[in-house]
């Protein structure tokens, strides 16, 4: 019946809350139900592996090492994400293998990464990450070894609705990680399933260690592998050259210099050098702007300067994960991930951009991050500020 919504059967959190459906049942379902799983080595992907070899799926567990160089234990080690991997899939009876997607990783992310920080953007390579290795790389390899989906840890839920794939908000708000994953197109939408999106943190760990994964308590990874918790300037070192050049206040005044453009973000107020004494007002200083061309850094003294705050933006490279782009209208929005989700009116808006108004000034919206628009709890996509 048109208008009818009907969710597709093998997104878990609609059929069966607790992933314990019967295994007949889903068999009648797919004609073919081999799932191969993402598995990092944390809690997440691991409880993801376990509810859907509990509901009787052909489970197969896949470890991707997305990074070479400098792989160490000292900062970004796979070694023991593997070996904790390796360990769950043990313990749950599935077949595991690792696969190497550290070329594709750095031609499709990495690169992406150095271009904008040279730009003075600062990017969110996660995102780009999902879109290009993890939903790409990895649902082709799955798709060459014969599964019909592949899953992830992701805190996401997807449904079907008139043949269209809707991606929705994981319902853990502490947790939705819906933000990283605007980037997706429909088709990736449509073989992608997230079995823990409808449980909140506290249940996948409970479940863990119920069913005696030895990650149940493992601590949650943060950040990028690639940098992991090595001094970011260093890093970066290597790769970019370092352009050192005044920081300057919106009148002019001197405070300073700064190592390089690329090394600061909107809204920073760690790290540059300068106490909040200075002008005597006593408040912090933050970084407001980049000045390209001069090669200055904006400074502004105080939380809620004017030059922080905005009620537009701007944004290119736009995809509709939704599968076509939404009419100029009310929505929500976020300019990061874990922001809440602020009223807004879109303006204009194309198949690969859109500028867009909220009802409530922004705090350091900075270009290279992502907007992502969202209607209710359904994730629209979304697109790179540009400013």
């Amino acid at each position: 019946m048109k208008g009818e919504t009907s969710v597709s059967p093998f997104f878990i959190s609609d059929i069966d809350p607790l992933g314990l459906q019967s295994a007949s049942k889903i068999r009648n379902i797919f004609m073919n139900n081999k799932i191969v799983v993402g598995l990092s080595g944390g809690v997440d992907s691991a409880v993801s592996a376990l509810l859907l070899k509990q509901q009787g799926f052909d489970v197969v567990g896949l470890f991707m090492k997305n990074w070479e160089d400098d792989d160490d234990d000292q900062y970004c080690s796979t070694r023991q994400d593997f070996i904790d991997a390796a360990a769950a899939a043990d313990v749950i009876g599935i077949d595991f293998e690792a696969v190497n997607f550290a070329a594709e990783y750095k031609d499709r992310v990495f690169a992406e990464f150095l271009r904008e920080y040279a730009a003075g953007r600062t990017p969110n390579p996660d995102v780009l990450c999902n879109a290009e290795i993890k939903f790409k790389a990895f649902l082709d390899h799955a798709l060459a070894l014969g599964a019909a989906h592949i899953a992830t840890g992701h805190y996401a839920r997807v449904r079907e609705v008139d043949g269209r794939f809707e991606l929705l908000k994981g319902l853990d708000s502490g947790k939705d990680q819906s933000y990283f994953l605007h980037r997706l197109n429909q088709h990736q939408l449509s073989k992608s399933v997230f079995p823990i999106g409808h449980l909140h943190k506290t249940e996948v760990r409970k479940l863990a260690l119920a069913a005696g994964l030895p990650n149940h308590a493992k601590k949650d990874s943060t950040g990028i592998c690639f940098i992991g918790e090595r001094p970011f300037r260093e890093f970066l070192q290597r790769y970019l050259p370092r352009e050192p050049g005044e920081m300057v206040t919106p009148e002019g005044q001197s405070m300073g210099r700064h190592e390089g453009l690329m090394y600061y973000t909107i809204g920073q107020r760690q790290g540059l050098g300068i106490g909040g004494t200075r002008n005597g007002s006593g408040e912090p200083w933050f970084v407001a702007d980049k000045r390209m061309g001069k090669n200055e850094l904006m400074l502004v003294q105080g939380h809620d300067h004017p030059a922080l705050l905005t009620h537009s933006l701007e944004a290119q490279d736009a995809v509709w994960v939704s599968g076509t782009k939404p009419r100029s209208n009310a929505y929500v929005a976020k300019t990061r991930y874990r922001q809440a989700d602020s009223s807004c009116v879109i303006d204009t808006v194309t198949d690969t951009s859109f500028s867009l108004r909220f009802s409530k000034a922004q705090w350091a919206v900075t270009p290279g991050q992502s907007a992502v628009v969202y209607d209710g709890e359904v994730c629209l996509g979304g697109g790179v500020i540009s400013r």
